[in-house]
C-alpha cells in the first residue's frame, strides 16, 4: 500500500509542477506510517523537506496529499525561482 501511495504521490507532485501550481520540481523519497491512516512523506528538497498527510476512511490519498503539498508550499518565504524561469 505505501508503494503505491508513493508512486500516486510523485504523479499528483509532477501534475502540480506541470499545472504551474509548484514553483519547482518535487520528489517524493520516502513514505514513513506514522499512524492509522497518517504518514509522513519526505521529500529530496532543502525546501521542502516533508508534508504530513492524515486522511479519513473514504478521501483519497492523491486529493489529501495535494492539498496538504500545496498548504506547505504557500508556508515557504524566500526566492523559490531558478534565474531563467519565470
Amino acid at each position: 500500500m505505501l508503494k503505491d501511495q508513493k508512486v500516486e504521490a510523485q504523479q499528483e507532485l509532477d501534475e502540480l509542477f506541470r499545472e504551474g501550481l509548484l514553483p519547482f520540481e518535487m520528489f517524493a523519497c520516502q513514505l514513513l506510517p506514522t499512524g492509522i491512516r497518517e504518514c509522513q512523506i519526505l521529500f529530496h528538497d532543502s525546501r521542502v523537506h516533508s508534508v504530513k498527510v492524515s486522511y479519513r476512511k473514504g478521501q483519497r490519498f492523491r486529493d489529501v496529499f495535494r492539498a496538504a503539498v500545496l498548504e506547505r508550499v504557500e508556508k515557504i518565504d524566500g526566492p523559490l525561482y531558478r534565474k531563467g524561469r519565470r
